[in-house]
């Protein structure tokens, strides 16, 4: 069997009401579909098969149906993703007969790890085809890296650049001056026009 589309995920608003939601690509196993359930937080919960949902049409081309054991809330949102086990297992023995059908299987195993891999692709930064960068490696250790954010050095490649600390809200770190005097207190530096912070 072929297939004939790129599609690996489909995605429902949830109602309250609705437990059966289709999955329009195929998978080879019940366990090569991933359920999630992202709150209108933005929290994302991976649920597990039996316990939150069935599956049925597996091996179908054109995809088949999630049951989900309590309906998503309205505030919810269920994405189905084709999460393919990224193992081979077809053993070729030499000078025996082999069905046309296990080449296919493996095959199509293959193309859909690919498919996989290039949707998490797509959704990662990445400069244009058209752009260079020398390095897209982060050199700094785990420690230098604490409490800052990413940023490009004058040569345009990644780095860490000024502390910064999220914890209790957006907020970022600051050299203080007790200068008063209006004036540019020079790049990557802020002054207040008084001698405390109040």
């Amino acid at each position: 069997m072929t297939i004939s589309t790129t599609t690996i995920k489909n995605s429902f608003s949830g109602n309250g009401s609705t437990t059966e939601f289709t999955y329009t690509f195929k998978i080879a196993d019940e366990d090569h579909i991933q359920v999630i359930i992202r709150d209108s937080d933005g929290v994302e919960t991976v649920k597990t098969i039996t316990t939150h949902y069935t599956v049925a049409g597996v091996g179908g081309a054109s995809g088949g149906t999630v049951t989900m054991g309590s309906a998503p809330s309205a505030t919810e949102t269920l994405v189905l993703r084709r999460s393919t086990t990224q193992t081979q297992g077809l053993d070729l023995i030499e000078n025996d007969p082999m069905p046309a059908n296990n080449l296919e299987t493996a095959f199509d195993k293959n193309l859909s790890i690919s498919q996989e891999l290039q949707e998490q692709l797509d959704r990662s930064f990445k400069i244009s085809r058209t752009s260079t960068i020398t390095t897209a490696e982060i050199l700094d250790s785990a420690t230098d890296r604490a409490s800052k954010t990413l940023g490009f050095d004058s040569s345009g490649d990644l780095t860490t650049v000024a502390d910064f600390n999220p914890a209790g809200g957006d907020s970022a770190l600051f050299k203080f001056s007790t200068t008063t005097t209006d004036s540019d207190p020079g790049a990557s530096y802020v002054r207040l026009n008084h001698a405390t912070i109040a």
